[in-house]
């Protein structure tokens, strides 16, 4: 994170950290002195710190996106602020899963949500280190515990409605027309893409599960972790309900996406992600049932989870086109 300097007192923002939500942390009496701090984030995410007591709270503005109404800031904030606070009532709210405290949120101050500032090394941390410096004990066990947390989140939230992959079939459509418009797919590669979609939408076992509260955007960025099997998750903006292997899918595409970029060898990340599922499928009365039934849906997810990387500006052409042929041989 980069310090952008001091907040001053007569801004709006001041006033409603320290009225509103620093008093909520027992934080009263004299003046706070807020120094402020950029956080990488796709949103404009600040970290405020009161100097003297050093007591730190997240700011996520909605607003200030050039392509975002007014009406659709104010949903994405509220839809945000809902989300903690259902996952905190379903007891997601100590050891050893936790979701990050809502504190308010703020319509006239360009849309602000404010939530406690969660301690912990990201995910990244772990899979970097494993890759970098051979630690790879520590990432299997960062691994049980995040399968632990996803699959109490599913399981809480499990509902009685049926899986709508053609839900999971539009957002490919969505990461497709970003791939082709940025010029980063031809119409050709597009089109052998998109029947290999087809191919799983008419595979019935992509329907056969019921629908559960995934996280949304479990990247290695949005998950902390603390001591033993202590799991923080953080950036909830787009939880919604799917089938759990959206979830599930995502965070065996990233470490495979990390071993590729990082390793340069994909199959480096097979024994973390067999691991990851194997530890999810515990928390099922039938392991062997679960894990299987897992397996036969992960890969569109995991390619899906590559498509969506190789979106990014930051990838170069070169590692593009791995993951784009990486994510054909996992749907084929």
């Amino acid at each position: 994170m980069n310090y952008i300097g001091r907040l001053p007192q007569n801004d709006p923002m001041y006033g409603y950290l320290r009225h509103d939500i620093f008093s909520q942390l027992g934080v009263n009496g004299a003046c706070p002195d807020f120094r402020v701090y950029r956080m990488p984030a796709s949103n404009h995410v600040y970290l405020y710190e009161d100097r003297r007591s050093r007591t730190r709270v997240i700011g996520k503005f909605f607003g200030g996106v050039s392509s975002r109404s007014p009406e659709a800031a104010f949903h994405h904030m509220e839809r945000e602020f809902n989300n903690l606070i259902h996952l905190r009532n379903i007891g997601l709210t100590g050891y050893p899963h936790y979701v990050a405290r809502p504190l308010g949120y703020n319509a006239g101050l360009n849309h602000v949500l404010v939530e406690e500032f969660c301690y912990g090394p990201p995910f990244s941390d772990f899979i970097i280190k494993a890759i970098r410096e051979g630690a790879r004990q520590a990432l299997f066990q960062k691994l049980t515990a995040l399968a632990y947390f996803l699959a109490t989140l599913h399981n809480r939230t499990a509902s009685d409605m049926k899986v709508d992959f053609t839900e999971d079939c539009s957002y490919f459509d969505r990461v497709m027309e970003r791939l082709k418009n940025w010029g980063h797919i031809g119409w050709h590669e597009a089109q052998e893409l998109y029947q290999m979609k087809d191919r799983w939408r008419e595979r019935g076992d992509m329907w056969e599960d019921h629908q559960v509260l995934v996280h949304g955007d479990v990247t290695p960025s949005n998950i902390l972790f603390g001591d033993g099997l202590w799991v923080i998750a953080i950036d909830l903006e787009r939880m919604k309900p799917a089938d759990r292997v959206f979830d599930i899918g995502r965070v065996a595409g990233e470490i495979k996406h990390f071993f590729m970029q990082y390793a340069g060898d994909k199959w480096l990340a097979e024994p973390f992600i067999g691991h990851f599922l194997w530890e999810y499928a515990c928390h099922f009365p039938d392991r062997n049932s679960a894990f299987a039934s897992i397996t036969r849906r992960i890969p569109f997810h995991m390619a899906l989870t590559l498509l969506r990387i190789a979106r990014n500006s930051w990838i170069n052409g070169t590692y593009r086109r791995q993951l784009l042929n990486e994510a054909k041989q996992t749907l084929a």
